[in-house]
């Protein structure tokens, strides 16, 4: 599990603790490269003031930056929009102390250009992957910006009361946004390590990549077009990127493109090329003889109702699947019919025969098109039967079924399977149980599949089941509230269905799978406040303690995550804040992982937040020197965290 930034960052500490300003005057790191289309001359202060303010101007024309740093974008150049009327002021006004400010504060919004630059045109699933370090550069900005500010000779500029006022003014705003960050997405962080985790089954499931998609706004093959070059250009431009994370960003790229009914490409090593040519590079095939869907020559085209047309094949499985949109431009169509486009496949025929282009042949299918739509009949029926060998074939059958691919999935819940496995969960027959569990499981992983399950009131069968079932079947139960619980209504139901205790119970008492389940789950359903005060109850705190304690268990990380949720909470509070357990994360701040590192110094931030004493007995456990280390060696999230911890032992030194 990754671990996310959950405490509306605890960076919120009180307005008073400012960071250590650095001695120096440099204004650009080594992490802001000044490398820009743009010259930096020695102009004099007028050109200086004409230049920054026509930077801003244009910055505040960019519209359309990516949705995971809109916000900050659009805050950094309302910020610096602050600073016309003073450069108007300034208009006029010559010195050397002028023209060193003025190129000071140029330089600073070059770097803010580039970084806004990047966020409007930039790989939607980089930023995403990457937004920790993307928001520091931010900071960065803002911390630069307020030194420059720091240090304005307003006497000397003869600058008026109300502009000095908000200059003023600005640089306050400056010194919160630099230790503050909105909440992060829960949501998308959560669903960005299931889909890059290489152990996580869900790692492919439709409904998680779906919503990705949506987040990330890649739902249209003309976004997934955009966002390849965007990639293909972060490739060539950033040379420092590892191979893993390029791997990643291409993966969900593919996966992205799989929903679109697209084929997936490695653009880290193949260029993008259409499978039609390959025998034939010095052809080119006209645009609109192509498939939007699979980008391939057409055979068989035939037109949908948004008068779009698509190969008969690909539009086909894209129905098949559960849609009633047009894949290219996503409107909702007012029926399915395909209607054969005789014109354009004349055309085809036509102009292969004049080039000499061999069409590709087509794959005959080895089965029925409606064979699985009977098969998912026959079992739904045998669901109904009074024979219970017949209704444990189906249902362990349908289990399959449901894993194989979505679908199957969606196939299975228009047939009307999913009420008569809610009434199957509460059958006195342990396998058909397990089984109708699982199944339930399974369908889940589509996302109208899951409003489904939990409208059919299968939740507290599925508690019962946790509560009561066999080993495995308890463990996919527990798996099952998980997926569930990506709904932020059922994260409700199942808290008030009282889901939370048997949870409780297979993370203190389970096997490694199930303590693995059930922890997932836990985590996600603490994501709500209520249920916080509901786990404390169920005794969440003690099986938690102890996996720290076994680090071959592997889940260290996962307990402290849930942790620091619970940290946010005034009994969470006095549940974890031990002596024994501040000496524990001491530990794992001295000689953890750079992981562990990260999560013991988020909960200790957390907690000493909240209370003073939390943080004097950190310091009897020698704390301090390993914070010092981690403000410069840790990973960025750790750095930030532990630097926040040092500002608060130096208040609390004060006091």
């Amino acid at each position: 599990m990754v671990v996310m930034d959950t405490d509306e960052d605890a960076e919120n500490i009180e307005e008073g603790v400012t960071a250590q300003e650095p001695v120096e005057d440099e204004v650009v790191d080594g992490s802001d490269t000044l490398e820009t289309h743009e010259e930096v001359k020695d102009d004099d202060c007028d050109g200086l003031v004409s230049q920054i303010i026509s930077s801003i101007e244009f910055l505040d024309q960019i519209n359309g930056y990516r949705r995971t740093q809109q916000k900050e974008c659009f805050n950094l150049v309302r910020r610096l929009k602050i600073l016309i009327p003073f450069m108007d002021e300034i208009r006029g006004f010559e010195s050397p102390s002028c023209r060193h400010f003025l190129n000071r504060l140029r330089k600073v919004i070059i770097v803010a250009k580039k970084l806004l630059e990047t966020c409007n045109n930039g790989s939607k699933i980089f930023l995403a992957l990457d937004s920790e370090s993307t928001m520091s550069r931010f900071h960065s900005i803002y911390e630069k910006l307020n030194r420059i500010l720091a240090k304005t000779p307003f006497d000397e500029l003869r600058i008026s009361d109300d502009v000095k006022e908000e200059v003023n003014a600005l640089s306050k705003q400056l010194k919160k946004a630099k230790r503050r960050t909105d909440t992060q997405d829960i949501e998308l962080a959560v669903d960005m390590m299931v889909v890059f985790s290489k152990t996580d089954p869900r790692n492919s499931d439709s409904a998680i990549i779906e919503r990705l998609a949506k987040k990330l706004e890649l739902q249209t093959i003309e976004d997934l077009k955009t966002e390849t070059i965007a990639i293909k250009t972060l490739i060539q431009d950033k040379g420092g990127l590892n191979i893993e994370t390029k791997q990643h960003i291409i993966e969900l790229l593919n996966k992205f493109k799989k929903l679109q009914g697209l084929e997936a490409t490695d653009i880290l090593y193949e260029p993008v090329i259409n499978k039609s040519f390959t025998k034939s590079t010095s052809l080119i095939l006209p645009h609109e003889f192509l498939c939007p869907i699979t980008l391939e020559i057409m055979l068989d085209p035939v037109i949908i109702a948004t008068g779009q047309t698509y190969e008969k094949e690909s539009i086909q499985k894209w129905f098949d699947a559960g849609h009633k949109t047009c894949p290219k431009t996503r409107q909702e169509l007012d029926h399915l019919s395909l209607a054969p486009n005789f014109a354009l496949k004349n055309l085809i025929m036509h102009w292969c025969e004049k080039n000499n282009f061999k069409l590709p042949e087509k794959e005959a299918s080895p089965h029925s098109e409606n064979e699985p739509k009977d098969e998912v009949s026959l079992l739904v029926e045998a669901l109904s039967s009074s024979q219970l060998e017949e209704q444990r074939r189906s249902v362990k059958h349908m289990r399959l079924l449901a894993r194989e691919n979505p679908e199957n999935r969606v196939l299975i819940a228009n047939a009307g399977a999913i009420p008569l496995l809610v009434q199957l969960l509460s059958y006195p027959d342990s396998g058909i149980q397990e089984n109708a569990v699982t199944t339930l499981l399974n369908l889940s992983i589509d996302e109208v599949n899951k409003k489904l399950i939990s409208d059919e009131g299968a939740i507290p069968n599925i508690i019962e089941i946790l509560q009561n079932g066999n080993r495995e079947a308890r463990e996919n139960s527990a798996a099952a509230l998980f997926s569930l619980s990506m709904l932020d209504e059922n994260k409700v139901t199942i808290g008030l269905s009282n889901g939370i205790p048997p949870l409780v119970d297979l993370l203190q008492h389970g096997t490694l799978r199930g303590k693995k389940d059930a922890l997932t789950a836990l985590f996600n359903l603490s994501l709500n406040s209520a249920n916080k005060g509901r786990a404390i109850d169920a005794g969440i705190v003690q099986p938690l303690l102890n996996l720290l304690k076994d680090k071959n268990l592997g889940m260290i990380d996962e307990a402290l995550s849930i942790l620091l949720l619970l940290a946010s909470h005034p009994e969470g509070r006095q549940a974890i804040g031990q002596l024994s357990f501040i000496e524990t994360l001491v530990e794992f701040i001295r000689q953890g992982t750079p992981k562990n590192k990260e999560c013991a110094t988020s909960v200790l931030l957390e907690l000493g937040s909240n209370n003073s004493s939390f943080i004097l007995a950190a310091l009897q456990f020698g704390v301090y020197e390993h914070l010092v280390e981690i403000s410069t060696s840790g990973t960025n999230r750790a750095q930030r965290k532990a630097n926040a911890l040092i500002q608060l032992i130096s208040k609390s030194e004060q006091i």
